[in-house]
């Protein structure tokens, strides 16, 4: 049985491989929408637990590749953190 190498180490052939590189693909599942589903609450500046779930640990927005949100409600989301923060419901900076 003779066996691929690159870099003098066995490469196994499997489901994403791409035979003319002979490197891994990773395929990614897209994530959907927290919002755009069926009986999502309404993004509101006061519901500071959920707003949280966006937020850093340093306090930074997150950006939409990260939490799977559409553009649409990112940008809500962007102005329910900036006026929790400017109400004093969030910090600006988490030491």
């Amino acid at each position: 049985m003779q066996q691929d190498m690159i870099d003098n180490k066995p490469v196994k052939e499997k489901e994403g491989l791409d035979k003319k590189d002979k490197k891994y693909v990773i395929k990614r599942k897209k994530r959907t929408c927290a919002f755009c589903t069926k009986g999502a609450a309404p993004i509101s500046y006061k519901d500071d637990k959920m707003l949280r779930r966006f937020i850093s640990e340093r306090g930074k927005i997150l950006p939409r590749r990260v939490t799977g949100t559409c553009q649409k409600h990112q940008r809500e989301l962007v102005v329910a953190i900036k006026r929790a923060r400017h109400v004093a419901i969030l910090p600006y900076v988490i030491e």
